[in-house]
């Protein structure tokens, strides 16, 4: 019979080794993912351009094109799976995202603002005029976010940042920024409308490799914060009255977690759309692979939340031949019948936390 010490040291091994196979199965969709793609080029030509040492169109593909992409899909993996699982703790509601707090509908309020009233975006050609995402949008779609992060706490506060206060605050946040841009698009003309529909899509193409380190360097610190407050995390999972008599001040916890959560998804946002699902499917499937000790759940929501959108990814441009499909509509697909499980499964709230 084993004691207690082993049995939980065999059980961090299993989490160790469930982490490390994920890791690996990341790997390998990261450089599946590098190599597939439009442009009929051979492995050859892909790894020769890679390194930039093939012709100057195949180096431009691989390097200008595919790698920033896949990179891009890294880090919009890790941050929302980070701070999808992050709200779900500190609120302690298992459909808690940035979604259902509103965040999403305030940085879609605001590029609607930046493209449709300020022409953000719309660059006139000899052929038309075509949608250009430009830091134009960027910019005021994350301002949107931010003021969204800060209506919440403000108001939160006034019911002493009660975890029910937040998600109702987040949900009539959400309802009126999309009243507003409805609003906004009901008096569009077709080609700016069209221009911010689409900017609604999630697309990852849309970054430079420059504007990727802008984010890495968010995504990097917003991730030490979170690592910090691991053990936090584990008191709030047993309860705010445990916690505190742990020492843990839970308003402090709760509020500069969200905030930071909030941070990040606001800036993955505005730069790459709406990909939605993301903060809610990873954190519960790596919940029922490593537990809700932090310690694991953190980089296993992580790494599964990335595994996802590198499979969808991968989907939405070999579905069609010669089309790449919007990302954010494909994780939506596999996204949409797991919320609904969530919503009508029969376990308790507690059941996922055990």
């Amino acid at each position: 019979m084993p004691s207690l010490r082993e049995e939980y040291k065999s059980q961090n091994k299993n989490k160790i080794i469930i982490l490390s196979v994920m890791m690996i199965i990341l790997i390998i969709l990261f450089y599946v993912s590098l190599f597939t793609g439009t442009g009929n080029l051979t492995f050859k030509d892909e790894l020769y351009g890679l390194f930039n040492k093939s012709t100057n169109i195949n180096n431009a593909i691989m390097r200008k094109i595919r790698l920033p992409h896949v990179i891009s899909s890294l880090i919009c993996g890790v941050a929302l799976g980070a701070s999808g699982l992050i709200m779900q703790t500190t609120l302690g509601n298992k459909m808690a995202s940035p979604g259902t707090l509103g965040v999403s509908n305030a940085a879609v309020l605001g590029a609607n603002i930046a493209i449709i009233i300020f022409s953000g975006g719309i660059v006139s050609t000899q052929n038309g005029t075509v949608f250009n995402s430009t830091y134009s949008t960027t910019i005021i779609a994350f301002i949107f976010s931010l003021i969204a992060i800060g209506l919440i706490l403000v108001l939160s506060k006034f019911k002493n940042f009660s975890r029910e206060t937040v998600i109702l605050v987040g949900i009539a946040l959400g309802a009126l920024f999309q009243a507003l841009t409805n609003i906004i698009q009901y008096f569009s003309v077709d080609v700016k409308l069209a221009a911010a529909v689409y900017w609604t899509f999630g697309d990852l193409s849309r970054t430079t490799m420059n504007q990727n380190y802008f984010l890495i360097g968010i995504v990097a610190i917003s991730i030490v914060v979170f690592a910090l407050f691991t053990n936090s995390y584990n008191g709030l999972e047993i309860g705010d009255e445990s916690a505190r008599s742990l020492g843990i001040n839970t308003e402090s916890v709760r509020m500069i977690s969200l905030f930071v959560a909030s941070l990040l998804t606001a800036s993955v946002i505005s730069f790459y759309g709406i990909i939605g699902f993301l903060g809610i499917m990873g954190p519960h499937i790596a919940r029922r692979f490593v537990g809700s000790n932090h310690k694991y759940l953190l980089p296993a929501s992580i790494l599964t939340s990335t595994i996802i959108l590198e499979v969808s990814d991968l989907i939405a441009r070999v579905a069609f031949k010669g089309v790449a499909l919007p990302v954010g509509a494909v994780t939506a697909i596999i996204g949409a019948p797991f919320f609904l499980y969530l919503v009508f499964s029969k376990r308790e709230v507690k059941d996922y936390y055990a």
